[in-house]
């Protein structure tokens, strides 16, 4: 009998909903507290934002109709997440994200025509972590001037993307995460995306990273599969 072959898993890069019915920002209120930046074990670059120190005190800007459970901002390498997804996400037994610091919502200011903003629920400041799991240069779409100099974060970065995928037994499981060579965005699982569609959570966008594109100067994709260095 021939053995089964394990399904490749999906992944999908989380954004927030620009403009969804539950679009939420925040902004910090004291906007220095910034410690170091993460750095690359390997080449010692900056691979991410600095990092955001307490106290987490934030206002909410509101534009959608209604609060998010998914608030992005400039918080460094940190975002918030209100109090029921973090518990769904606890007791769904995923994993990947760290902190759940508990955060003061000092106010909440709307942006857009809409109704008067209720209550704000409690949210908890989180971190994603870095994973092992590495952008598969040779399977993925990309447009590159620059190689790759450090195995390790997979830098510098690329000019444009269209659809990647990760390189075979790299990933380890985290069900949230920053992958190598892509530190930059953030990855979930189809736990993570089984997780926001049966709890209804708000203000995500999850696009399948086959189908996901960046493309600021309009490049427009590779010739072939992969594009490396011009």
């Amino acid at each position: 009998m021939a053995s089964e072959v394990a399904p490749t898993p999906r992944f999908f890069v989380l954004e927030d909903d620009v403009r969804g019915a539950h679009d939420t920002q925040f902004d910090t209120i004291e906007p220095d507290n910034l410690g170091d930046a993460p750095h690359c074990p390997g080449c010692g670059d900056p691979i991410g934002m600095r990092t955001w120190l307490p106290p987490y005190r934030v206002e909410l800007e509101l534009y959608g109709q209604g609060l998010g459970d998914f608030v992005d901002g400039p918080g460094g390498n940190s975002f918030l997440i209100s109090e029921r997804m973090a518990e769904s996400f606890r007791t769904g037994g995923l994993t990947g994200l760290l902190g759940f610091h508990p955060v003061e919502v000092v106010r909440v200011r709307r942006k857009r025509k809409g109704p008067k903003p209720g209550a704000a629920p409690r949210y908890v400041a989180v971190t994603v972590c870095f994973g092992r799991g590495a952008l598969d240069e040779g399977r993925s779409r990309l447009r590159r001037a620059v190689a790759v100099t450090c195995p390790e974060c997979r830098n510098p970065g690329r000019d444009s993307i269209h659809g990647f995928t990760l390189e075979p037994g790299t990933w380890q499981g985290e069900d949230i995460f920053r992958p190598r060579g892509l530190q930059g965005r953030v990855l979930v699982s189809e736990r993570f995306a089984e997780l926001v569609k049966q709890h209804g959570l708000t203000n995500m966008k999850l696009i399948p990273t086959e189908e996901f594109i960046w493309d600021p100067l309009g490049l427009g994709p590779p010739t072939g599969p992969h594009a490396g260095p011009t």
